[in-house]
């Protein structure tokens, strides 16, 4: 198989570049990043690979997606504008990245006869919906521009499907961390900055009480839902939407402590203002997911903190 990865010089797009090349069902890899979020470096081990290649281009250009489309066979589509508060001071950026260039996507997926789209959902998507822990099928009004933008492609995936013959499969991600992660930028997520924060030795901000939680998640786990959303030859598994994560919530104190604790150090944070549409608490029921994509977490939260500071120690400046 021929794959796609838009995004796949980001965070999770170049983790997945890095596992599915060696895949023995794959035998070529293009990704699509025109750099904005993503990085050369990210991906620095596969240029000498001949089965590999870069593009530079942006999914909100349809011509460049119907040109990165050309005898693929499969796409991870993970190019994305994340970020709540980044939505809610730039709602048209994220709408035109997010809506607009998943579209150019699905349309030229299925203008190139391309067999099915495994795209980023968002647990966000949930919005302020009560219950716990997060089912599929129950979700209630989005908090921000963001997760509108989440909603709308699980609606277009919906009505693709339907019209067209070609597979989808959503993947709503809850908090996933890692390697690669950036720590750089207003819009940084929390475990890259707890973990240069120690690194530092600065103190980080959490926003609210501490409280907050949500199901963080090992990216490794992400990336076998795609591997597994991409190949999966059970019927009933593609046109769905399922929720990515460990089925464990973590507060973000607890989450310090354990960064903390691994890196040996007694700093403390400091508690700032809660941030303008974030979810209070956030935890999944993965049982859809095991059920018909045979997704397992194989890596515990405490196992991917560790690994991923020990990343961000390995990588400092």
């Amino acid at each position: 198989m021929r794959v796609l990865i838009t995004g796949g010089a980001g965070f999770i797009g170049s983790n997945l570049a890095e596992k599915i090349i060696q895949d023995k069902r794959v035998s070529f890899v293009r990704v699509l990043d025109n750099l904005a979020t993503g990085s050369l470096q990210n991906i620095a081990s596969l240029n000498k690979n001949p089965a590999f290649e870069f593009v530079e281009g942006d999914i909100t250009d349809y011509k460049t997606c119907v040109e990165s489309c050309k005898g693929i066979d499969l796409i991870s589509h993970q190019a994305a504008l994340g970020s709540v508060p980044r939505s809610i001071a730039d709602p048209l950026t994220t709408n035109n990245v997010n809506i607009t260039g998943t579209l150019n996507i699905f349309t030229a997926a299925k203008e190139n006869n391309v067999k099915r789209v495994v795209y980023a959902a968002s647990s966000s998507t949930y919005g302020d919906h009560p219950g716990l822990p997060k089912v599929e099928d129950k979700i209630g009004n989005p908090l921000s521009p963001y997760a509108v933008t989440k909603f709308v492609n699980e609606l277009y995936a919906r009505v693709y499907a339907s019209l067209y013959n070609i597979e989808l499969v959503g993947l709503r991600y809850f908090n996933i961390f890692g390697p690669k992660q950036n720590p750089n930028g207003p819009y940084a997520a929390v475990v890259p900055l707890f973990a240069e924060a120690l690194l530092t030795n600065k103190p980080p901000t959490i926003n609210g009480d501490g409280s907050h939680s949500r199901d963080f998640t090992y990216v490794d786990n992400a990336v076998q839902a795609n591997i597994l959303s991409l190949f999966t030859t059970n019927k009933e598994a593609v046109n769905q939407v399922y929720n990515i994560a460990c089925g464990h919530q973590t507060s973000l104190l607890e989450l310090f402590e354990s960064l903390r604790k691994t890196a040996g150090s007694n700093l403390q944070p400091v508690m700032g203002p809660e941030r303008k549409g974030d979810v209070k608490h956030s935890l999944a029921d993965i049982s859809k997911a095991k059920k018909l994509l045979g997704y397992t977490p194989e890596i515990s939260v405490s196992e991917g903190l560790k690994k991923t500071f020990d990343w961000y120690k390995e990588n400092a400046q």
